[in-house]
């Protein structure tokens, strides 16, 4: 049996933008059963549907939302022994990731300790494929237990059916599939996977592909991450945000040779964007740099929404802001660097409501 909906509950007090009206029904799930049942309700009474977390990577609607908002607070966290070192660990989705995180280091488990600091619950990190700091939950997700809504059934899907790519899996932009809970296969170890970002390598003092103590790999993430307003604090208005808000562009050979020219137009010749080949032949670059180059700088806004003063690539609700200003903001960058570099930035956050284009 679901809970009763409370009526007319503010958004904004579940989201760590500070953003978003009121939901016309709201339920707390506290459970797998109950997060199940309260969509099967929702279902049958034919209303519009939002399954809330953590609220850490959604921008929502001044007017909230029309329908019923399923906020997922389910707990649970089971490790068992696999096979060759390997434990699993399943986690319900209303589990806060860094709590998680921060239980797999203790553990001496290594694999997502890259992902520290992260905001959030275990729920959202498949659908977005959240990374960071050179690991994506991809590496270690292999099953997710799901609601099927269109099949009315649980379902179990393995790694390859969630279709994970770069922030992207076969749950984003589709509502027919509701997380329940997430299970990682870790490795047992006192030390990290290697490290592959070169800004954390730097940071704890070893050549990319090194390994650390899981502990000195968490650490040094949220050192890096505080320094950037991206570990949630009450104290730091920076951290009012929805993480990075653009995607970093993914361009094939021909977008980017265009977008060395741009830069070298704009900046000078001995100017180059960075470049990262993806296996598929594409090359990524960095939102941020494009950002800060368009003239954006850390602090910018003319309205109540700011650029974060620490990270180019967060925009912030310091207080006083609408979800209308933080999209105006949004708008302001994303057509300046189109300006200036001819790439188009996407939006990382899911839009509720409302949407960059129009």
């Amino acid at each position: 049996m679901s809970a009763v909906p409370t009526r007319n509950v503010p958004l904004a007090r579940y989201t760590t933008l500070g953003l978003g009206g009121p939901a016309a029904a709201f339920v707390t799930a506290r459970s797998t059963d109950e997060l199940v049942a309260a969509v099967v309700a929702a279902d049958a009474a034919g209303d519009p549907l939002l399954v809330l977390g953590g609220g850490s990577n959604l921008v929502v609607s001044d007017a909230g939302f029309p329908g019923t908002v399923v906020h997922v607070a389910s707990e649970g966290i089971d490790l068992r022994a696999g096979a060759n070192g390997t434990v699993r660990v399943r986690a319900s989705a209303g589990v806060e990731w860094d709590a998680l995180v921060a239980r797999c280091v203790a553990e001496g488990l290594s694999g997502v300790e890259c992902l520290s600091g992260i905001p959030g619950r275990v729920g959202s990190t498949p659908i977005q494929n959240v990374g960071a700091y050179g690991q994506d939950v991809s590496e270690t997700v292999v099953e997710v237990l799901v609601h099927d809504r269109a099949a009315g059934a649980m379902r179990v899907l393995g790694n390859a059916d969630c279709a994970f790519s770069y922030r992207d899996s076969a749950f984003k932009g589709t509502d027919r599939y509701v997380v329940c809970e997430v299970v990682f296969e870790l490795t047992r170890s006192d030390l990290s996977r290697p490290v592959r970002y070169a800004e954390l390598a730097r940071t704890l003092g070893v050549e990319p592909g090194g390994r650390v103590p899981l502990a000195d790999a968490r650490a040094a993430v949220l050192r890096l991450r505080r320094g950037k307003g991206m570990v949630l604090d009450p104290a730091d208005p920076d951290t009012r945000s929805a993480g990075s808000f653009f995607t970093n562009p993914l361009l094939d050979p021909d977008a980017f040779t265009e977008l060395r020219k741009r830069v070298a137009e704009r900046l000078g010749p001995d100017v180059e964007p960075p470049g990262y080949p993806e296996p598929d032949g594409r090359v990524k670059t960095s939102a941020a740099w494009l950002i800060d180059r368009a003239g954006f700088a850390k602090g910018h806004g003319t309205g109540p929404a700011r650029i974060s003063s620490k990270h180019t690539l967060a925009l912030t609700n310091p207080g006083g802001a609408s979800t209308a200003d933080l999209l105006a903001l949004a708008r302001e960058v994303r057509a300046g660097v189109a300006e200036a570099f001819g790439v188009t930035l996407v939006n990382e956050p899911v839009m509720v409501g409302v949407a960059l284009d129009g």
